[in-house]
């Protein structure tokens, strides 16, 4: 009997450790520094594209998920002529923040947090 109850905590501590080790798809949110509104477009190397419209001067957005892999960012921004571009690597269990940077030409930044 006391054979069996060690076996089953055994089992339900690997368990544990197990559920415990998932890692977590990376996030990311868009920080605008500029004084006019920004339309930022993400597209993942899966193919998918998350839009996230009106970010507003100094405004900072909600972390959203990706799945791991290229990201390419695009801002296009309320009166400029020029829309600023970045490709970078995401990874499992990181937090990124896009900044939409000040400038004599509107440029973007990645942070990794």
């Amino acid at each position: 009997m006391k054979k069996i109850l060690v076996g089953i905590f055994s089992l339900v501590f690997i368990i544990a450790i197990i559920g415990c080790s998932k890692d977590a798809d990376p996030e990311f949110r868009v920080r605008n520094e500029l004084s006019n509104k920004a339309n930022v477009q993400i597209q993942t190397s899966g193919g998918n594209t998350i839009n996230i419209n009106d970010v507003g001067a100094g405004q900072t957005t909600a972390y959203q998920t990706t799945f791991e892999g290229s990201i390419t960012a695009t801002a296009v921004i309320q009166n400029e002529s020029v829309s600023p571009a970045i490709t970078f690597s995401a990874t499992k269990d990181t937090r990124y923040t896009l900044v939409i940077q000040t400038g004599s030409a509107p440029s973007l930044r990645v942070d990794r947090e």
